[in-house]
């Protein structure tokens, strides 16, 4: 990967290479239940969740109770990233649990025990799913395939994405594939135990059990798609009005008053990430535990990311290093000379911005030239493909440590 050059998160000219002690929790940030509407910039979409030690009737019950993925929930709001929530439990899910191990004191298992459910009980009021409804404005966009050729990418305008089902399993920190099994048959699961009655009135768009005024009734070509469709995974199967379940993700506060340029704004909401990030002071990427673990300035643990960093051609940099700079929706300059599996022969070719880029939607540029820790356009390899040398995260961890870092952290790669 290449020289590039981009707009940066603060004040440095700056040309950018991709490459080949006891502890508290965080405090979840607040949700729009516990702020002022007008105060809150988010989506339509945002989490809205019972105060603590409050309980509340699911307006839309799922059909099953889904644990992992609970638990997926609570940590990804926390701070300790399982990586795509899903409902599994992997890799990134048991580094998830240790970070949150680590940072209350627990014995560092990365398994789930007694203690480890103690210390998460304060969040069983946090529901794994939800349902909402997509809004017009999200759903708006222009949805074209990405070509494998370089040059052919240069031609766009934006490496965006290919779907509204894959815009959607970015926002809700998941995959087309979970997506599609919490709505089978493009339905939200539980529907179906609603009763004749009032399914009818939810595929209309009303709120079923509240009475409330029904929401804007979802165009022909918004509505849940046939049974048969839903099989083929290249068919898209939600629109713009449709109800659908998703994973009940929060820390999705966006402040109407954060100095944010309008673009990264909009990829933040977009990616279901908030605006109120603790400052970190120190990270440290672990080759063999795939960890980036983030530190504030009393050394305190304030977040565990999965990551991907380096393979045997182009192995991670082991040493200290500082951050040159941050930028937001970065071009990308693709230089086939940089790349140990790509023919040299092949031409330089300037990529433009987007989430499914060769770097996602940030690169955080380190001192070690050709280096720096940056997105994906394929979350669910993170922890599992090897990367060029550099450090990979999902879209929406590599957003979240964006607003955590600044030029005073400190980077350091241990093996």
């Amino acid at each position: 990967m290449r020289l590039f050059h981009a707009t940066l998160a603060f004040p440095l000219a700056l040309a950018l290479v991709a490459c080949g002690g006891d502890a508290e929790t965080p405090e979840p940030q607040p949700t729009q239940s516990e702020a002022a509407t007008d105060d809150n910039d988010a989506d339509a979409m945002a989490s809205n969740d019972p105060a603590p030690g409050e309980t509340r009737a699911e307006q839309y019950p799922d059909s099953e109770e889904r644990p992992t993925m609970q638990l997926q929930v609570v940590l990804d709001r926390l701070a300790f990233s399982p990586g795509v929530i899903d409902g599994k439990m992997g890799l990134s899910t048991r580094n998830a649990i240790e970070g949150f191990q680590m940072a209350n004191d627990l014995e560092p298992t990365g398994e789930m025990n007694d203690e480890t459910r103690a210390a998460l009980a304060e969040y069983d009021n946090i529901a794994a799913t939800r349902v909402v409804t997509i809004p017009e404005e999200f759903a708006v966009g222009r949805f074209e395939p990405i070509p494998d050729d370089p040059a052919e990418q240069a031609e766009m305008q934006r490496l965006g994405y290919e779907s509204l089902d894959e815009k959607l399993a970015e926002r809700f920190h998941t995959t087309v594939e979970t997506l599609r099994m919490l709505n089978p048959g493009g339905r939200p699961a539980g529907a179906d135990m609603l009763g004749a009655s009032a399914t009818q009135r939810f595929d209309d768009g009303e709120d079923v059990q509240s009475g409330a005024s029904p929401r804007p009734t979802p165009s022909p070509s918004a509505s849940p798609r046939e049974e048969g469709d839903t099989e083929n995974p290249d068919t898209p199967i939600f629109a713009a009005g449709q109800k659908i379940r998703v994973p009940n993700i929060g820390a999705d506060f966006m402040d109407r008053r954060a100095e944010l340029d309008d673009d990264w704004r909009s990829t933040l909401r977009m990616l279901g990430v908030g605006t109120e990030q603790p400052d970190a002071a120190r990270i440290v990427v672990d080759e063999s535990e795939k960890t980036l673990v983030a530190y504030d300035d009393s050394d305190k643990l304030i977040a565990m990311f999965t990551v991907t960093s380096g393979s045997s051609n182009d192995p991670l940099p082991i040493g200290d290093w500082k951050i040159n700079g941050v930028a937001h929706n970065p071009p990308f300059a693709y230089d086939p000379d940089l790349f140990w599996d790509v023919p040299d022969s092949e031409q330089d070719q300037q990529l433009p911005p987007g989430p499914n880029g060769p770097v996602g939607v940030v690169w955080i540029d380190l001192s070690k030239e050709h280096y720096g820790i940056h997105g994906t356009s394929a979350p669910e390899t993170i922890g599992r493909a090897q990367s060029h040398g550099c450090v990979r995260l999902t879209n929406w961890d590599a957003a979240r440590l964006a607003e955590m870092v600044s030029g005073s952290t400190e980077v350091v790669f241990q093996k």
